[in-house]
């Protein structure tokens, strides 16, 4: 599910990419505070996520200007 490619983020329209990022975010969060950290590859995948769509968002932004 947090699989998101790059392409795929630039699908998205504005308002989705913010609802998918705080997803992310509480997902993120969510695994931080589990006790079991065996999903740490899942956590670099959320994290690789988010940075994806930061900077779809902050392409999109620019091209606006």
């Amino acid at each position: 599910m947090t699989v998101l490619r790059f392409k795929d983020a630039e699908n998205l329209g504005k308002a989705d990419k913010e609802e998918k990022l705080k997803e992310l975010k509480i997902e993120l969060i969510k695994k931080n505070t589990a006790a079991n950290k065996a999903g740490k590859i899942k956590t670099k995948e959320i994290k690789k996520a988010i940075a994806r769509l930061l900077t779809s968002l902050k392409k999109q932004k620019d091209t606006q200007k």
